[in-house]
């Protein structure tokens, strides 16, 4: 019981992780230095201090916080999205409102709610990002569906060989050369830089 009710916690701590760069911004405006996303290849694990080449080009070094989560990126498959399930998805907004997604993230039952609505998303520009519960899905293999959050509902169209992923708690363990990353990340004032979240993917590259 006592290993599940940590699960749950880890998962849940990444789901706000997840959600946290999208978050309203307090009151009196926007943080002087808020966190932003890092995508790129794992290199090197010295300590708490990842060498990371990002998707630019760029080589990081990026010191992991005392506290920082750790999670796992796990491929998932189209036919587990259902009817109630509570996904995500980096998307393309088109001329009629609707989505042609570039991802589908299936959250595990405990992340249900973490990050629900639809707001900007920097995977491309001009992308977005919709966190809600599968209302109805239709078409081949699952190909479209209507996905319905808090303020709204957006149609939702998936392209074959779209990525679908799902969630795992992970640990400092799961670091490995060469993995996918995705970190969230704060620049100090000494200009070096912190993750306060890290995603790894396992044998997938992380799609959003």
């Amino acid at each position: 019981m006592k290993r599940r009710g940590l699960l749950l916690a880890a998962l849940l701590m990444l789901g706000s992780g997840a959600a946290y760069a999208q978050a309203p911004a307090p009151a009196g405006g926007a943080p002087a230095n808020p966190p932003t996303r890092v995508r790129g290849t794992l290199t090197a694990v010295h300590g708490n201090d990842l060498s990371v080449t990002s998707r630019t080009g760029d080589k990081l070094t990026i010191a992991m916080a005392p506290n920082a989560a750790v999670s796992q990126v796990l491929r998932a498959k189209l036919s587990d999205v259902k009817d109630g399930s509570y996904i995500g998805t980096a998307a393309m907004p088109q001329a009629d409102g609707s989505l042609v997604a570039m991802e589908i993230q299936l959250f595990p039952e405990a992340m249900r709610g973490v990050g629900e609505g639809n707001r900007p998303w920097d995977l491309k520009p001009g992308s977005s990002m919709t966190n809600g519960t599968v209302g109805s899905v239709s078409g081949k293999a699952g190909r479209s569906l209507t996905l319905n959050y808090k303020d709204g509902s957006k149609q939702v169209t998936i392209p074959p060989h779209v990525p679908v992923i799902t969630y795992a708690s992970g640990t400092t363990a799961d670091l490995k050369k060469g993995s996918s990353v995705m970190l969230n990340v704060t620049k100090q004032a000494d200009g070096s830089m912190t993750a306060d979240r890290v995603w790894v993917g396992k044998g997938v590259k992380i799609p959003m």
